[in-house]
């Protein structure tokens, strides 16, 4: 019944389906495998900074696999740099299945650089893709586009929030190698799938692009990728090493506890990006006003919580939890944005290039979390991230003041 209703929708609607199907199977192993190697590592005796150490190639080969993997996915098409992101992020995991003594650091460095690399290349080809597969001569294109985009963007973080609570759970019911054991297995049959349905020359350009290409001449992207580089950074600070490890060591919450409350904050935060199209209703005017006001209204947010007594579990949650509703729309409005500035061709090289500075700013903002923890606590991690969201709204005051009433406006979150 499901796959004769399947077959009657539009290809294109089929293949966005199957395409996120990807990605969410994709992200649910990466947000299981963040929280396995924190939460397993920081058990081991390993310090937060050194936690923060071994994602320090994943972050950081993410810069350079969105640089490049734009300029594969015009090459080679998207559909093959998706398939070898699932393909090396199953190898990463197969990495990490050798016994415990030989979990080394180096050892945990490289196989979180092979998964920062798949994540990167499978994100990259899902965002472009939708710019493909948008019917580009309906009258409400841009609407279509903003819906999609929040959708697939929506829906890949509540799955990477089930993720969290996935690893802590794996973690607890049957230990760090049988986790990535039956993560492996999962993506294997999706990459079989994949390799199955998805066409071929998705997003391919007729013209070779030559690598110079990848970096972008446009100014509104290379604006919204420094802001994004800053929004990123300020959520990380915060919320990947220093959080976790501040609710286990100073309040003595579990594993699946630790893993259960960032779960929910990521699944709300997709849920709150899902909604996006509606929820920028509230703010009227030009694309840079929008982005400028939204980042304005996160900002106080991480500075209140530093004020706040942080022994106080019920305030520093509550803050989390309107922290995650301001940032998902800020992401999600960043996410249209760039879809819609970048080129009908060549549309994946923009979009790798705006999600090289997304991964500079994770890199960046993981490592601070790690060493400003270790050094001076949360407190100062909150500071750090207010102070980053307003220099992401700064950034925006020099994106081209286009009207986006027709655009991302009214038109765009019209039903």
């Amino acid at each position: 019944m499901l796959a004769a209703r399947l077959r009657t929708l539009p290809f294109e609607v089929r293949q966005y389906l199957l395409i996120t199907g990807n990605y969410w199977a994709f992200t649910l192993t990466d947000g299981a495998l963040r929280m396995l190697v924190v939460l397993h590592f920081h058990q081991l005796g390993y310090s937060p900074l050194e936690v923060a150490m071994l994602f320090l190639f994943y972050e950081a080969f993410g810069v350079v696999t969105n640089l490049v993997g734009g300029w594969l996915g015009a090459r080679l098409g998207l559909n093959r740099t998706m398939n070898v992101g699932l393909a090396l992020q199953i190898v990463a995991l197969g990495m990490l299945m050798v016994p415990s003594a030989a979990l080394t650091v180096p050892w945990v460095m490289a196989a979180q650089a092979l998964s920062g690399i798949a994540k990167d290349l499978n994100k990259m080809s899902a965002k472009s893709a939708v710019k493909v597969l948008v019917p580009k001569e309906s009258a409400n294109a841009q609407s279509s586009l903003f819906r999609w985009v929040a959708l697939l963007t929506g829906s890949k973080n509540a799955l990477k929030g089930v993720g969290f609570f996935v690893g802590g759970l794996l973690l607890t019911l049957i230990g760090f190698r049988g986790a990535v054991i039956a993560m492996a297995v999962m993506l294997l049959v999706v990459l079989g799938l994949s390799l199955w349905r998805l066409r071929a020359d998705l997003g391919r350009q007729q013209q070779k692009p030559r690598f110079r290409e990848v970096f972008s001449k446009s100014r509104a992207i290379n604006v919204l990728s420094a802001a994004r580089m800053c929004l990123f950074a300020s959520r990380d600070v915060w919320f990947v090493v220093a959080l976790p490890v501040f609710l286990y060591d100073q309040h003595g919450w579990s594993y699946w506890t630790v893993g259960g409350l960032l779960a929910l904050w990521v699944i709300g935060y997709g849920g709150v990006q899902t909604q996006a199209p509606r929820l920028t209703r509230l703010i009227k005017g030009d694309a840079r006003a929008m982005t400028v006001g939204w980042a304005l209204a996160l900002a106080g947010l991480p500075a209140l919580l530093a004020l706040l007594p942080l022994q106080a579990v019920a305030w520093l949650v509550a803050g989390l939890l309107a922290f995650g509703v301001l940032f998902a729309i800020n992401s999600s409005w960043h996410s249209y944005l760039i879809v819609h500035y970048a080129r009908a061709d060549g549309v994946s090289m923009d979009v790798g290039f705006y999600y090289m500075a997304n991964a500079m700013g994770r890199l960046l903002g993981t490592m601070l979390s790690g060493w400003l923890y270790q050094v001076q606590g949360l407190s100062a991690c909150l500071w750090v991230a207010a102070a980053l969201v307003a220099l992401s709204a700064a950034l925006a005051v020099a994106l081209p003041q286009e009207s986006v009433r027709h655009e991302a406006g009214q038109d765009a979150v019209s039903e």
